[in-house]
């Protein structure tokens, strides 16, 4: 095997010690299931820069049940993913999609901030049509907007490599969250850890498309540090809401024919 051809495809690249065949004949050692998890994304990382500080290593923390982590495991091995790869990639990243809305729900209001129904996003995205260009979401949280534009684009025979993928997530664990994401999916991304408002890392960024859920009627966006942004070419926006300035950031980042 070969990890550049791997890699050449978009597929993240999974040594031998780390793939899920060696964790699940080992699921049942509850002693040491947690540590050798860690290890894999260690391993993962490791082969794959574009991951690193992405994957999550603390399945040794001793408040974990091993035995749950060991069942979990079971659990998983059991699924079929189909033939292809395609297939495979498609039901993992159902999965993953499916818990992510499970953990929003869990988290009521506050899950919102990193996860917008399939429904709502397949309707934007349909709204603009997305075939080729830049799609910037600067609060990508989970990464939905991406995963959409892909669906949708290959369901119209169209290419996804003829669209560029830029986004920003100001939380360190929703942006991890999109980072794996789309590593599951094949999508090559360019996604930055930062505030959108105090430290746009796409200054210099004209998009196409923007498909984007901000964070509405946000009072603590921090916009007394931020009265003379080149952004606000239409008025300053208020302190106490940052609804006004998303609309603004938005037309600042986007192309001249772009499309919000």
């Amino acid at each position: 095997e070969d990890p550049d051809e791997y890699r050449a495809e978009n597929v993240f690249w999974v040594p031998k010690d780390a793939r899920w065949e060696t964790l699940q004949k080992r699921a049942k050692e509850h002693e040491v299931i947690g540590q050798l998890i860690d290890q894999s994304m260690d391993a993962i990382e490791r082969d794959n820069p574009k991951l690193r500080g992405v994957l999550p290593r603390n399945y040794a923390r001793p408040e974990l049940d091993k035995q749950r982590l060991g069942e979990l495991i079971d659990l998983i091995s059991g699924i079929s993913f189909g033939k292809s790869r395609e297939q495979g990639l498609d039901l993992l990243g159902r999965i993953y999609e499916y818990f992510i809305g499970e953990f929003a729900d869990a988290e009521g209001k506050k899950g919102g901030q990193f996860y917008t129904p399939r429904c709502i996003v397949r309707l934007l995205v349909e709204m603009i049509e997305p075939f080729e260009g830049r799609v910037f979401d600067p609060c990508c949280g989970s990464g939905g907007m991406f995963i959409q534009s892909k669906v949708f684009v290959e369901a119209h025979q169209g290419r996804f490599d003829a669209i560029s993928v830029y986004g920003q997530e100001s939380n360190p664990t929703t942006w991890r969250l999109c980072k794996m994401n789309l590593a599951i999916r094949g999508i090559e991304g360019d996604i930055r850890r930062g505030d959108s408002f105090t430290n746009d890392l796409h200054k210099d960024l004209k998009a196409d498309f923007i498909l984007a859920n901000p964070p509405f009627n946000d009072s603590d966006w921090r916009g007394d540090q931020l009265r003379d942004d080149v952004r606000w070419q239409y008025g300053i926006p208020p302190v106490s809401n940052a609804n006004y300035a998303w609309i603004q950031h938005f037309i600042y980042h986007l192309a001249p024919h772009g499309i919000i």
